[in-house]
């Protein structure tokens, strides 16, 4: 339920997640599946099995979360069968365009981060420093694909693309760069949901991120897209920083 609400609605987002992310955030929230690998294994077949067990509990759309290594048991699974209601592509933007060309016709919504603006800044949290590049041609490819939201008469959304970006502490130069990067290379009426959920969780090696985001960086960085024209999409309120959102793993 904790998704954006044009995601989530009053039925709730059908979340599939996925161990092992291509990225080493030294941050990231659900360090105990994207860095223990956690879980089940499953097949095309176990994973048609879920989505539609899922579709039986009358979610809004089937949303994969973190994906990536995984592609090729999707596509499997999705060329098989198609679920009734939307596909979400959660997805660290971190993506090859050729791996994306590969998903076209079987995504319905794509949802990327776009972690950063400075590859200093990439190598130094994520270990990746080519992100910034590698983040903006893959969301340039999903916007091709899909493009601006299309809602339906719910308002909830139906296809298209919602970047979201993580403010981080004592970063906002980065998340203004990131900003200006989409303002450059999108409609000034695609979505963008600015998130201020970051809490530290212990994991951080950097003295920087051991604190939740300020006010004043928040409201900086919110009034910064606004400015810019970016005035689509969602600001996620501050009271959204707490472990208590984070999904308990042990349940599975």
């Amino acid at each position: 339920m904790w998704e954006e609400p044009n995601i989530s609605g009053k039925n709730g987002s059908g979340t599939i997640f996925f161990s092992g992310c291509v990225l080493r955030c030294e941050y990231c929230q659900n360090h105990v599946i994207s860095k223990s690998y956690c879980g089940k294994p499953v097949d095309s077949d176990s994973l048609i099995e879920l989505i539609k067990a899922l579709e039986a509990d009358g979610v809004h759309n089937i949303n994969l979360v973190s994906p990536t290594p995984y592609y090729p048991i999707i596509i499997k699974a999705l060329e098989k069968y198609k679920p009734s209601v939307p596909v979400v592509c959660n997805t660290s933007g971190y993506e090859r365009v050729e791996t994306l060309k590969a998903l076209e016709g079987l995504i319905d919504i794509y949802l990327p981060d776009f972690k950063y603006s400075q590859n200093d800044t990439a190598e130094k949290y994520s270990f990746a420093p080519d992100y910034p590049q590698v983040a903006l041609e893959a969301i340039k490819e999903m916007y091709r694909q899909v493009g601006l939201p299309q809602h339906n008469e719910n308002a909830m959304m139906t296809r298209g693309v919602m970047i979201r970006h993580l403010i981080l502490p004592n970063n906002i130069d980065n998340s203004y760069g990131v900003l200006e990067l989409i303002a450059d290379n999108f409609p000034s009426d695609i979505y963008v949901s600015l998130m201020a959920q970051y809490f530290p969780t212990g994991k951080e090696t950097h003295s920087e991120l051991g604190r939740k985001i300020t006010q004043e960086e928040y409201e900086k960085v919110s009034s910064y897209m606004l400015l810019l024209g970016l005035e689509n999409g969602f600001v996620q309120e501050l009271e959204a920083a707490d472990k208590g959102y984070v999904p308990d793993w042990n349940m599975l």
